[in-house]
């Protein structure tokens, strides 16, 4: 939704994700969310993310915002750490400091944290997976998830001049008008192409 009304706005931008952001990404999205690929060890885990962010920073993001683009991410380093740091409780400076190496310093000018309580989260994973398949980590127990809100929160409340969390219990509607809300005050203090 966001990238419609950004191309609606004739904005320059690209959509990516991660991991998967690169043919290499995929093949490490595949194999690290894969429901079969039990048994991933954590450290792992945690270094094959970071492995498809330094592909993809150096890849896609650089390149997108060297020309000036406005890069649209599905995820980016706060997802390893929330994930990695706060629900499989790897050191937070080793974690930053893994980030940095991946990014080359890099961080976004904005970050939007979709926040919904972790039985509603868990039962949206419930029903998508009619459709799909959960994934490793929606298979993770409660506890695990509760972690993670926990450090997207604890991430937000450290840096609210770049994140915001947007509460994401509501309609779509009702959350894609907080997220354009949001998306208009960066365009319009920050010059794009």
């Amino acid at each position: 939704m966001v990238a419609d009304y950004l191309a609606g706005r004739q904005v320059d931008f690209i959509t990516t994700r991660e991991p998967g952001g690169t043919a290499l990404g995929r093949r490490i999205r595949d194999a690290i969310l894969d429901p079969e690929s039990s048994g991933v060890e954590p450290l792992a885990e945690l270094l094959l993310y970071a492995a498809d962010r330094a592909q993809h920073v150096r890849k896609v993001i650089h390149p997108s915002l060297a020309r000036g683009a406005v890069v649209l991410s599905d995820r980016f380093f706060d997802a390893t750490t929330a994930f990695q740091g706060y629900g499989r409780k790897f050191d937070l400076e080793l974690i930053a400091h893994l980030n940095e190496l991946a990014t080359g310093g890099i961080k976004p000018d904005l970050t939007l944290i979709f926040d919904l309580e972790v039985d509603d989260a868990l039962s949206r994973v419930k029903h998508r997976s009619h459709v799909t398949n959960p994934d490793r980590l929606d298979s993770e127990p409660r506890e695990f998830h509760e972690s993670v809100r926990k450090g997207y929160l604890e991430i937000a409340a450290r840096e609210p001049d770049r994140i915001v969390v947007i509460e994401a219990g509501s309609t779509p509607k009702i959350v894609f008008e907080q997220v354009i809300a949001t998306v208009d005050r960066l365009l319009a203090a920050v010059p794009v192409s």
